[in-house]
């Protein structure tokens, strides 16, 4: 009894000490040992098959696919019970024989996993979206390694030069009462009523109920009867754009007639109509012009000021910021011009297509940043989806140079950046934050947003060491009023659509019918 007594009272002390030995703390070194020996031993082979695009073949070793094989099987063995047998006691040759299969797909989704993983931290790929592999289609031999290959698009290769100290054009301009007012009047018009104009010619501003004929040469294209259009600087169709509308239309009276010079998109119905420029005849039947509505305190109210004085000053500070912005994005491109001087780029049109979304989508978080409403943002947007690859392009181009530069000096957002830039936009807006977060979550624009942010910090860092020598702006994108009709009639071209695949000889053969080959065999009669 005493024996067991001290048996019993030794237990603790022996478990404590079990328990010591399994919470002891794995050294770094040996830690990363571990991690060292659980890596893959693999071949990868890269090569160019296209701008932006990149074919990769990877070997597997077998030892690693037989290490990871075992470890699974040695599991069974132990785990899974076999009718005929005690739990655990089961021949490994029948878990085997039994549980392959399974096994093998487990393997083989690990090893993918791992490999892609290890190929990507081991070498200098950057892909834009998910390479074109179908698990189901790799097999796991027998015996040899595991070999797979794929495509997946890739970020242009090439050098940085020099992005400090770079001399840049800055456009200025004082922003005047006329322009304050100007952009009032837009401000207002969706709660001021149009009445007649009877004395007095068109202006911006105003607007025109008008008849509008297109024609390609003595071609009509298309009529509308009596539509209503604001004088703007430019005017955007829904498949191309007027880029003097205002010069042409200013001082016109009811009875007049006007012709404007329209560029069609590249997504007009008619193929053999893209990107050509027609004529649009205005036959103005009256002009009307805009009464602003009534200054009352509580319809300032809804702007967040309490008088007009208040207002003008914040539609000042919009203004600013319009101009903050197009000095921004002339920047931009002057970065552009000068580090991409120095490199082939060309960005293959599949590229474009897929991701024309995207490009859009940091246009878009750039216009919201700067404080554009949702109608500026909308036309802007509509003039941009004229000539859609291009402007794509463009994107792309800063894109790829402000993230290797952001990549360059380990610039990074994190969740207080994005919060920040959240409730910039929602007092921007005059909305609440949780608003904000809301639309852009609906609209798939939270990785658009980090985007812009890393992108701006990238800028930032190269203007803070500009050289600027101010330039007067000499002529301002312009305002942009839009309208629903189209140039050319017909359903318009995704000009982001893949193009429709060709038909493979099989295919073609198997779709030849008994009639058609009766039909293509000459008569014997």
């Amino acid at each position: 009894m005493a024996d067991e007594e001290r048996s019993k009272e030794s237990e603790p002390d022996a478990a404590a000490a079990v328990t010591e030995e399994i919470t002891e703390p794995v050294s770094e070194e040996a830690g990363e040992a571990e991690q060292e020996s659980k890596k893959l031993h693999q071949t990868v082979e890269l090569r160019d098959v296209g701008p932006c695009k990149k074919h990769i073949k990877v070997s597997v070793d077998r030892a690693d696919i037989d290490r990871l094989m075992d470890e699974q099987f040695s599991k069974l063995v132990v785990d899974t019970a076999v009718p005929g047998f005690r739990p655990g006691k089961a021949p490994r040759k029948i878990i085997e024989r039994r549980f392959k299969k399974d096994v093998s797909n487990q393997v083989r989704g690990e090893l993918l996993m791992q490999s892609l993983e290890q190929l990507a931290e081991e070498n200098d790929i950057a892909p834009l979206a998910a390479p074109d592999i179908d698990p189901l289609q790799i097999e796991i031999p027998d015996k040899g390694p595991l070999v797979y290959e794929f495509e997946v698009e890739v970020r242009p290769q090439f050098d940085l030069p020099n992005y400090k100290g770079l001399k840049i054009r800055r456009p200025v301009k004082t922003i005047t009462d006329q322009d304050v007012m100007a952009e009032e009047r837009r401000i207002l018009a969706p709660y001021g009523s149009l009445i007649p104009k009877p004395a007095g010619a068109a202006e911006i501003g105003d607007y025109l109920v008008t008849d509008m004929a297109t024609r390609d040469g003595d071609r009509v294209l298309s009529t509308h009867k009596e539509i209503t259009i604001r004088i703007d600087p430019r005017l955007a169709l829904k498949d191309g754009i007027a880029e003097h509308f205002a010069d042409r239309v200013k001082g016109a009276k009811g009875g007049d007639t006007r012709t404007v010079d329209i560029k069609l998109s590249d997504s007009v119905a008619d193929e053999s109509l893209r990107g050509k420029s027609v004529t649009a005849t205005f036959e103005i039947k009256e002009i009307k012009t805009l009464r602003l509505p009534e200054l009352t305190e509580e319809f300032l109210h809804q702007y967040g000021v309490r008088s007009e004085e208040q207002l003008r000053e914040r539609i000042y500070a919009l203004l600013q910021q319009r101009l903050n912005y197009l000095q921004r994005q002339s920047a931009r491109q002057q970065v552009l011009e000068q580090i991409a001087a120095a490199s082939d780029w060309e960005l293959p049109q599949d590229l474009l297509r897929r991701q024309a979304r995207r490009a859009f989508n940091r246009r878009v978080m750039e216009m919201r940043s700067a404080g554009m409403s949702d109608d500026d943002i909308r036309a802007r947007v509509r003039v941009l989806e004229q000539d859609v690859l291009r402007h794509t392009a463009q994107s792309l181009k800063e894109h790829f140079v402000l993230q290797k530069i952001a990549e360059a000096e380990k610039i990074d957002v994190d969740q207080a950046d994005i919060e920040d830039a959240i409730e910039r936009i929602a007092v921007q807006n005059n909305e609440s934050p949780r608003r904000v977060r809301a639309r852009l979550e609906k609209e798939d624009m939270m990785e658009a947003l980090a985007m812009e942010l890393i992108e701006e910090m990238a800028l930032d860092l190269i203007l803070q060491s500009a050289e600027y020598v101010e330039v007067p702006l000499e002529k301002e994108e312009g305002v942009v009023g839009t309208v629903e009709q189209q140039a050319v009639p017909g359903e318009m071209h995704d000009p982001t659509a893949p193009p429709p695949e060709e038909p493979k000889a099989d295919e073609a053969a198997e779709k030849e019918t008994p009639a058609t080959a009766e039909k293509a065999t000459p008569s014997q009669s």
